[in-house]
């Protein structure tokens, strides 16, 4: 029987990035349904202990420029260690996201593209051109998923929403992949352990 996962990302995340394309294989390989839950993790982090990436030691900020370094290489994926827009104001690429999904389109391969645009391609995710060219790579029309969809006020409460599923589901960093069962599977260096658990029922 296909299974749903609930995947919780940020789109200012290069590790939510980097994984995504691998998942997003990994999805269809298993015949998994993705339910995509952009969050908060400024939120987050306040009530799990985690720190936004300002407030970290200087041993940990190095030790993700060497993580994000060695990723880059294993995913093959040119991206910008320090983006020119890195953090940027994402809220309107969040409510394209999440328009995408209540209307049954790619909201998966449009986040991916959005990603792409910032950690690649170094545009602002809060520069409407950036969001509608990568809505086009994602073969979707940013203007009418977002006439045919909920006002901001209705997407950002379902941004709030996600947040708190997240919270009550045990997330604490961003991407996570949390199974029916509950299993929660953090960061996109945890793939592989999410794909052995979606093979477990067919072993």
């Amino acid at each position: 029987m296909p299974v749903t996962i609930d995947y919780y990302l940020s789109l200012n995340s290069p590790w939510t990035y980097l994984g995504s394309g691998p998942f997003a294989e990994i999805a269809e390989r298993h015949g998994a349904t993705v339910n995509v839950k952009p969050c908060k993790f400024g939120p987050i982090f306040e009530q799990t202990g985690g720190l936004p990436l300002p407030k970290r030691s200087p041993q940990r900020r190095a030790y993700r420029m060497m993580e994000l370094k060695r990723w880059r290489e294993v995913r093959n994926a040119p991206i910008h260690l320090e983006p020119k827009h890195f953090p940027c104001d994402d809220a309107a690429a969040v409510r394209l996201v999440i328009a995408a999904g209540l209307q049954g389109k790619d909201a998966h391969r449009l986040s991916l593209e959005l990603g792409r645009a910032l950690w690649e391609r170094e545009e602002s995710l809060a520069d409407p051109a950036t969001i509608a060219a990568a809505a086009q790579r994602a073969g979707l029309d940013a203007a009418q998923l977002r006439a045919s969809g909920p006002s901001d006020a209705e997407l950002d409460a379902l941004y709030e929403k996600f947040t708190q599923e997240a919270l009550a589901a045990g997330v604490f960093g961003a991407p996570s992949y949390v199974l029916p069962s509950g299993e929660i599977f953090w960061g996109q260096d945890r793939l592989d352990l999410l794909e052995r658990a979606l093979k477990k029922p067919a072993d």
